[in-house]
């Protein structure tokens, strides 16, 4: 497992126009051609959260799939984020792994903000997603997903022999900065009891309901220290996780053999 950059893209989404949102992302994407491995977008980056954007959820065959699987072939990079799509008669808030080869992967986001009532214009996901990228294990989960622990929990011996489930856990998000205090709290938390580097990617600006968001994108190192933080502007910012300092960390500080076994449902 070799090193891996990663760069987070905190932009001001624009309010319900996915065109516009695909011109402006793509616009902050492209410096990073050959500079980064895995680019992350916003949840809900060509829309903005809302219930209301459900009326223009896209499939798997819409423009913002064919968009992301040109750009990551475009920077030589994974991209990832969520959309609202649309499968059969349900929609999903669904969150995309793209690679410069066209491979697409997807995680539905599982836990729906009750607060906002997404639970009852969304279908919600059932199953957790690791994928595989640059020789690292990734999780990618959805903005309320945070918290949630037993369903982020980083077992051992399970997905793989004798190692930990995944290495990166990745969140994208519209977390308001009414409640920014936890989502920074709550981003540490999950790096120290996975004993993995997270990375949280939150918007700015303000949205169509009024509200506001602060960014406070990060990312957070095994020990629960920032690695890289942003504050309330549109930004760019490309860090690089080191792997032999994350291997050294498990190999000093095993808790994960003393983890307990569960059962999720």
């Amino acid at each position: 497992m070799d090193n891996l950059r990663i760069s987070l893209i905190q932009g001001d989404t624009r309010w319900h126009d996915p065109e516009a949102n695909r011109e402006y992302y793509g616009g902050l994407i492209a410096p990073l051609h050959d500079i980064t491995d895995l680019v992350l977008l916003p949840e809900t980056f060509t829309s903005g959260f809302s219930n209301d954007a459900i009326e223009r959820a896209e499939d798997m065959d819409g423009p913002t799939v064919a968009w992301m699987r040109e750009q990551a072939a475009k920077i030589g990079a994974a991209i990832t984020g969520s959309v609202q799509l649309r499968v059969g008669d349900q929609v999903f808030n669904r969150m995309l792994f793209v690679t410069p080869d066209g491979g697409i992967r997807h995680y539905d986001k599982r836990h729906l903000f009750r607060y906002a009532n997404e639970h009852q214009r969304y279908a919600a996901g059932r199953e957790r997603l690791t994928v595989e990228w640059k020789g690292w294990r990734i999780c990618p989960q959805v903005c309320y997903d945070l918290r949630f622990p037993v369903f982020a929990r980083n077992r051992y011996d399970v997905e793989r022999a004798d190692a930990l489930d995944y290495d990166l856990l990745l969140f994208v998000a519209n977390w308001p900065a009414a409640r920014a205090y936890p989502w920074k709290t709550l981003l540490r938390a999950r790096a120290i009891e996975n004993l993995c580097y997270v990375a949280g990617l939150n918007r700015v600006g303000s949205d169509g309901n009024g509200i506001h968001y602060s960014g406070d994108s990060a990312v957070i190192d095994f020990l629960g220290h920032p690695v890289s933080e942003c504050t309330d502007e549109e930004v760019v910012v490309t860090t690089t996780l080191q792997a032999s300092e994350l291997a050294a960390h498990r190999e000093r500080f095993p808790a994960m053999l003393d983890g307990d076994s569960f059962q999720l449902r």
